[in-house]
């Protein structure tokens, strides 16, 4: 088939969209359990179907343009590049999805309905009528699994199908009567012709004008006494039914989808999945143990991964790369090689990068750690959890996904802050993710308490992601005060996904991501970085080879920044410029120190730099200070607000980190 068709994957959030997407597509797409994961549609080609591309779209709740997430999807179903629609619905929940598919109905596009989580229905004993349910909505269902890889080669064809044969729901969906018939058949019949030069539906235009959706009545163009005529008819309804317009269309709407789970669903009152689910939120939702649950969770993450899982591979890894740089070392000397080429493949780049690769199993680790939690449902909790303390700081528990994601780098994490209803909340999440600790940073962590704290390293570890969180806290506090950031925040509304045990590709595929991700930095900007750092800290400023690392022009650049520090504890030029490349990665702060120490991977010499207390401070200062150029460049795109912002945002980060290193530091001598 030459002509290319296209597939939009549409669903709500926790529908398993997302694990279709991967499925239809082969994709290394992230799969997350909590809303606010997807800002922006992606694209794949259906695997054996080339001809055919999938889109995964937004999870939401309805078409109305309430949300960055909703006027994402809306616009790309109705621009007309669209051929099918695969709406995704959670079978353990289908009063509430089917909500999303009326209204998917209603644009009057090839659509195929799929029904996911079968597994988890047939588990708890529970039947759906397929044929029914179709017949009663006019398109096709197709049964699937996306989790078990069930059904999904049944669900590309009936798609591919309806898309060639442009086959729209088979009849006029009218799940409406009454008042509310009256009036969406009145005004359809109305707009005929204005919804026609827009190419939508004009049902689908006639409940948007119901619900007052101010966009979709500017595009119409309806002149003044359409608009009167309009505005008459809805208040005729709102008078008969005795509530307001967008009440009285979610009542018929979901009058109707009780009456069609009624008549074509078998299932028990409660699922097993969502008694599990109930008896778990008693305890881990607890109004007081909850946020202590959570930092015992972390705790446990934190000690795994430094003290007896991730570390110890790290450790070995190191052994391994030592190795490989002597062999490799011996080599060259076997040749005959020069032998500055010779200190710089093993000193610089086998020494630089390879420290960096080092911590990829602590990398891996804490992540696999992570995903578990995340897709086993548990970290909609803690947004839900946390609503509270947030709305003490001036924000809602909306704004934890942005902050979760700040755990794992500052740049997604500032983007997904575009799906936060209200500009304010936007702009405050977006100068409070900094302080989250990113993963770049876990190497420098790993590094430093490994050497300095090795029989404490979990408790240091929960000590710094405590206290980065604590000071985004404190800076939300003093950033509500200031009259731009005052008001309230947004009504926070959150579905609990039910508890599951984690989908085991799902957990590769984020694992997989994170540690390519990491090996790609390691042998991109850290690998420049590193080389850059080698040649500085080996010539001197007449570009001949330098006698030692303190005759480089590095060390005497940096002895120019190096007072700064000194009141921290690590007031010395080595100190120093693993600062200053940090900016550009933080990854590169470790590769820098084993360089100018001329250090092996697996063991590199600070210990002869830093005094314990010094060491701390250091900790906390990366911890709080700059974010590298990459997330100050996308802070400064998404706050809008030009160079000013983004310089006072980067100032005061270094000002916060060195105000709270002096104090480490002091309180530790």
């Amino acid at each position: 088939m030459s002509n290319k068709i296209v597939l939009a994957l549409a669903g709500n959030q926790n529908s398993g969209k997302t694990t279709l997407f991967n499925r239809l597509t082969g994709s290394n797409r992230h799969v997350g359990n909590f809303p606010g994961v997807t800002v922006e549609r992606w694209e794949g080609h259906v695997s054996g179907h080339e001809f055919a591309s999938v889109v995964d779209l937004p999870g939401i709740y309805s078409l109305s343009p309430y949300s960055a997430e909703e006027m994402i999807t809306r616009s790309f179903l109705t621009e007309g590049g669209v051929d099918a629609i695969i709406d995704v619905v959670d079978a353990t929940n289908m009063e509430r999805n089917l909500y999303l598919s009326l209204q998917l109905i209603e644009l009057g596009l090839p659509m195929v309905i799929a029904l996911n989580m079968m597994d988890e229905m047939r588990a708890n004993g529970n039947t759906v009528d397929v044929a029914a349910m179709s017949d009663a909505l006019g398109v096709p269902i197709v049964p699937i699994s996306a989790g078990k890889n069930e059904g999904i080669h049944e669900l590309v064809d009936a798609a591919i199908d309806v898309a060639v044969a442009k086959q729209r729901p088979q009849h006029h969906l009218d799940f409406c009567s009454g008042p509310a018939h009256r009036c969406i058949h009145s005004i359809a019949h109305m707009i005929e012709d204005h919804a026609e030069r827009l190419g939508i539906s004009e049902r689908f235009a006639a409940t948007k004008l119901i619900e007052g959706d101010a966009p979709l009545t500017e595009s119409l163009g309806l002149n003044e006494n359409e608009l009167e005529s309009v505005e008459h008819l809805v208040k005729e309804m709102e008078n008969e039914l005795g509530t307001d317009r967008e009440a009285a269309l979610a009542d018929t709407r979901y009058n109707f989808i009780e009456g069609l789970v009624a008549r074509t669903v078998v299932k028990r009152p409660r699922s097993r999945e969502r008694e599990r689910s109930a008896g778990a939120d008693v305890i881990l939702t607890h109004k007081f143990f909850a946020i202590p649950i959570f930092f015992g969770i972390m705790g446990l993450i934190f000690w795994l991964t430094f003290g007896v899982v991730g570390q110890p591979l790290s450790d070995a890894l190191g052994t391994l790369i030592d190795s490989l740089s002597g062999w490799v070392g011996d080599g060259l000397d076997a040749v005959g090689i020069n032998p500055f080429m010779r200190r710089f493949i093993v000193d610089g780049v086998l020494t630089g990068v390879g420290t960096v690769v080092s911590f990829v199993p602590v990398i891996a680790v804490m992540f696999f750690l992570l995903s578990l939690l995340e897709d086993s449902g548990y970290m909609a909790r803690i947004a839900f959890v946390m609503d509270r303390p947030l709305r003490c700081v001036g924000l809602s528990g909306r704004s934890v996904v942005p902050m979760l994601l700040g755990f794992g780098c500052s740049v997604p994490a500032v983007m997904s802050t575009r799906t936060l209803p209200s500009e304010r909340d936007r702009k405050l999440s977006i100068l409070l993710i900094p302080f989250m600790s990113c993963s770049a940073k876990l190497p420098v962590y790993a590094l430093f308490t490994a050497v300095f704290f090795p029989k404490h390293g979990a408790a240091v570890m929960s000590l710094l992601y405590i206290l980065g969180v604590l000071g985004g806290f404190a800076a939300a506090l003093v950033l509500r005060n200031i009259p731009y950031f005052r008001g309230s925040p947004v009504p926070f509304v959150l579905e609990m996904p039910n508890y599951r045990l984690p989908n085991l590709r799902s957990v590769l595929i984020l694992l997989w991501e994170k540690c390519r991700d990491f090996l790609s930095r390691a042998f991109t900007v850290i690998f420049v970085a590193t080389v850059a750092i080698w040649l500085l800290s080996n010539l001197n400023v007449r570009l001949y080879a330098a006698a030692s690392y303190e005759d480089s022009m590095l060390a005497d650049v940096s002895r120019l920044v190096a007072p700064l520090f000194a009141p921290l504890g690590f007031g010395f030029w080595q100190a120093a410029i693993a600062v200053i490349v940090g900016l550009m990665a933080k990854e590169a702060t470790i590769s820098t120190l084993a360089v100018v120490t001329n250090a092996g991977v697996g063991s590199a010499n600070i210990a002869a730099l830093f005094t314990p207390a010094g060491a701390f401070a250091f900790l906390v200062f990366t911890l709080l200070y700059t974010p590298c150029i990459a997330a100050m460049a996308t802070i400064r795109r998404e706050l809008r607000s030009g160079d000013g912002a983004a310089l006072a945002v980067a100032a005061g980060q270094f000002a916060i980190a060195w105000c709270a290193a002096f104090a480490a530091y002091h309180l530790w001598i």
